[in-house]
């Protein structure tokens, strides 16, 4: 299976990175740096996967992709 495509963006609001993972609903985490953030939607995948499975409920094949822009 492809991995998910994780978005890692920092929010004035919070003061800190938030990273999402788009293909999985609501599967987000915070943190006080990028790598934080990433560290915690890894372990936020992994539940969230977990979950799913448990309850028998369909994981969805990765399909998120973002637009790359190319600047010539």
């Amino acid at each position: 299976m492809k991995d998910f495509h994780i978005s890692i963006f920092y929010s004035d609001e919070d003061e800190g990175y938030i990273a999402d993972i788009p293909d999985l609903k609501s599967c987000s985490a915070f943190g006080a740096t990028a790598e934080q953030a990433l560290h915690e939607v890894e372990l936020a995948k992994a539940a969230w996967l977990e979950a799913a499975r448990i309850e028998g409920k369909p994981i969805p094949e990765p399909k998120y992709r973002p637009l790359i822009y190319q600047v010539n």
